[in-house]
């Protein structure tokens, strides 16, 4: 783990779960960590609280969705830290309504912002540094939802985080020559606030049996810290013990469902 001090790791979605969780990694590691999110009170909660335990941390809140907003974040950590070695990309957001029959428009472009886009956009900016350098590292949090679809995460999440793993898999095959290492990490459920969102939030004993936030964050230290000659370029995180989710399903199917859709939902088989 001593390859991670003084590195400079940039982390999206790090005022909560995971992304916090592997803040504080980095900097219990000796990494100088910038956090990134919508929300600079939140950010700053963080960075203090790490910041109090020794940390070398900063925090810059941002729309990562926005070429402009990213392009002046990369811009402003380039000049005050010299360069990004890591890149976390950890936001994610889910949709409310899950069935892909009544999803709006403008619901599924916002999950696609979030879990796709603002990857490409951090990517694109950060790569040139990186390649000059011959050297980065670029670790993305997709989820098991890219591998297993269903109603659970919703048809938008699913489709997001198919296409980001897809391009992780571009990154590795297209810069791993030129000292780029590109890692795709799919965790399944974890007991993050997101699950608040779910159609049936779980309750306390369920979200224990999840995967917890600091399980992913240690995965993501691992694949960070080992030798530049070595990268993962594929992991996946999930619960042990398998859940009935059959309740979940069926709720979430018929979530934000028209009014007029309920009789359907209410026809006996």
């Amino acid at each position: 783990m001593d390859s991670l001090t003084g590195k400079v790791v940039l982390i999206t979605g790090a005022g909560s779960g995971i992304g916090k969780a592997a803040a504080a990694g980095f900097a219990a590691r000796g990494a100088q960590v910038v956090l990134v999110g919508r929300r600079q009170s939140v950010l700053d909660e963080v960075a203090a609280s790490l910041q109090a335990q020794g940390g070398t941390v900063c925090a810059y809140a941002a729309d990562i969705a926005q070429k402009t907003e990213v392009e002046a974040l990369v811009a402003w950590a380039i000049a005050e830290l010299g360069r990004v070695d890591i890149l976390v990309n950890n936001a994610g957001s889910a949709s409310k309504t899950l069935n892909a029959r009544w999803i709006a428009e403008e619901e599924w472009d916002q999950v696609q912002d979030v879990n796709m886009k603002a990857v490409f956009l951090l990517t694109q900016a950060l790569l040139p540094e990186m390649l000059a350098r011959k050297d980065g590292t670029i670790i993305t949090v997709s989820s098991l939802a890219a591998l297993r679809p269903n109603l659970l995460g919703g048809a938008a999440y699913g489709a997001a985080k198919a296409a980001v793993r897809n391009f992780m898999t571009y990154l590795h095959n297209t810069f791993r020559n030129d000292g780029i290492r590109s890692t795709c990490i799919l965790p399944g459920e974890v007991n993050t606030p997101i699950m608040d969102n779910r159609a049936n939030p779980p309750d306390q004993a369920v979200r224990d049996g999840m995967v917890q936030p600091e399980d992913v964050a240690e995965a993501i230290l691992l694949c960070a810290s080992l030798p530049a000659r070595t990268v993962v370029e594929e992991l996946i995180v999930a619960p042990t013990f398998l859940r009935d989710l059959s309740g979940d399903l069926e709720i979430s199917r018929w979530k934000n469902a028209p009014a007029m859709c309920q009789a359907e939902r209410e026809k006996p088989e």
